[in-house]
């Protein structure tokens, strides 16, 4: 009875308040305040594989075995300021539309989603209990013109996830403090320079002796989060791990900055 109820109201809301999803563009026939099907979600999945057990990348071909697990090259050449950082899934197809509709589309609901993958890993990596929860600040001008911080967003939504684990969520220690040109297309290093001074701590006490949760909506090289850990951790933070809902694999990252050549450019093309 009770499916079939579903079923009817399922049908009338369709009829009555006609939608397409925002990621495929097929008609809704789902009651739900996230505009995207049950087909498109039903895509999103964990992100597998041999992962490096420092930064989260995905590892292909010859990598070192660590004390802790298998590590990438560049995290074997010189570790990360954070202890480790895990992602949901790839930063691809559903996973990165639905990012982009918090994102750029301001579709709030979406973070309530991207904080659970959020916290089914953070879980599967034992670090429920006891965190304080920082999400990456945006510049000032960009949160004026969005109207809210993603990775806010999603940070709230992965605490009210986490319940009753002592987590406690601290949205104004970290700030940043310069403006920063895009990071798309620079590399590891350019990165890196682009960030250094971008963030400072402004409640030290807040942080001081305490496990840090850095979250974000996607990681790319690390550079972000690893700068913010490395502030973190000068003004007193025991250490930091980082958790993203959305992890950019290396061919990925290629394909980015490939694309934004081929546009300085003037050209196109595939990679």
């Amino acid at each position: 009875m009770q499916r079939a109820l579903q079923a009817t109201a399922e049908s009338l809301f369709s009829v009555l308040f006609p939608s397409d999803c925002r990621i495929c563009r097929q008609p809704l026939t789902n009651i739900s305040t996230l505009p995207v099907c049950r087909a498109c979600l039903g895509g999103i999945v964990p992100l597998e594989g041999t992962l490096c057990s420092a930064c989260g990348e995905r590892l292909f071909g010859h990598y070192f075995q660590g004390e802790a697990g298998p590590l990438c090259g560049l995290c074997r050449q010189k570790a990360p300021h954070f202890r480790r950082a895990v992602a949901y899934g790839p930063y691809e197809g559903s996973l990165r539309d639905l990012v982009h509709l918090l994102k750029y589309q301001g579709i709030r609901p979406a973070a309530r989603l991207l904080g659970r993958f959020m916290s089914q890993s953070v879980m599967q990596a034992g670090w429920a209990a006891g965190l304080v929860v920082i999400p990456v600040p945006l510049a000032s001008a960009k949160r004026r013109a969005r109207g809210f911080n993603q990775a806010e967003e999603i940070a709230r939504a992965f605490c009210r996830e986490q319940g009753g684990n002592r987590i406690q969520l601290e949205t104004t220690s970290l700030q940043r403090t310069r403006e920063t040109v895009s990071q798309t297309g620079l590399s590891r290093e350019q990165r890196q320079a682009n960030l250094r001074g971008a963030f400072t701590v402004s409640s030290r006490e807040k942080v001081q002796g305490r496990t840090i949760l850095l979250v974000d909506d996607v990681m790319t090289t690390g550079a972000t989060a690893g700068e913010c850990a490395r502030v973190l951790l000068r003004a007193g933070a025991k250490e930091v791990f980082v958790a993203t809902v959305a992890r950019a694999t290396r061919e990925m990252d290629g394909a980015l900055a490939h694309a934004a050549g081929a546009l300085a450019g003037g050209t196109t093309g595939h990679a």
